[in-house]
């Protein structure tokens, strides 16, 4: 007896099940990783009811002023780092003149001294920079977090 084979014809169609699996799995792992790599200074900043400012298409300069007075700069890209009044003055003028619109913010913790944010301030306008504008958190989000 003679047993007789079939050939089965070449499938033209890709099987996406695989691919879709992976692209699953590397969605999850950056939704978990993607709230880890926010960087900056954990400050606590006053909370006011206000309207919220409208958003600007140049990445902002802000500068923190945390509870022990320590200033930082943060450009968008790379770690802040602790720098005097006067290094962010002449960082900040030296980014104005390639990106002239970009915003300036100020965030200064709650109980970092008054002085210390005046200090900043005054550093900034000596610089030329004539707006900046002062952050803070609505209560609703002081409770979300």
């Amino acid at each position: 007896m003679q047993v007789t084979r079939r050939r089965r014809k070449p499938m033209g169609e890709m099987n996406v099940v695989p691919y879709i699996d992976v692209m699953l799995v590397l969605l999850v792992i950056f939704m978990i990783t993607a709230p880890l790599l926010t960087q900056g200074v954990k400050v606590e900043l006053p909370k006011i009811d206000s309207e919220a400012v409208e958003q600007v298409p140049e990445e902002p300069l802000v500068i923190t002023v945390d509870r022990d007075g320590v200033s930082y700069l943060t450009t968008g890209i790379g770690e802040p780092h602790p720098l005097t009044p006067e290094e962010i003055a002449a960082k900040v003028k030296a980014h104005r003149q390639v990106t002239p619109k970009a915003p300036v913010y100020l965030r200064g913790d709650q109980d970092a001294r008054y002085g210390t944010v005046v200090r900043v301030m005054d550093q900034l306008q000596k610089a030329g920079l004539e707006g900046i504008g002062l952050l803070t958190e609505t209560p609703e989000d002081a409770k979300a977090q």
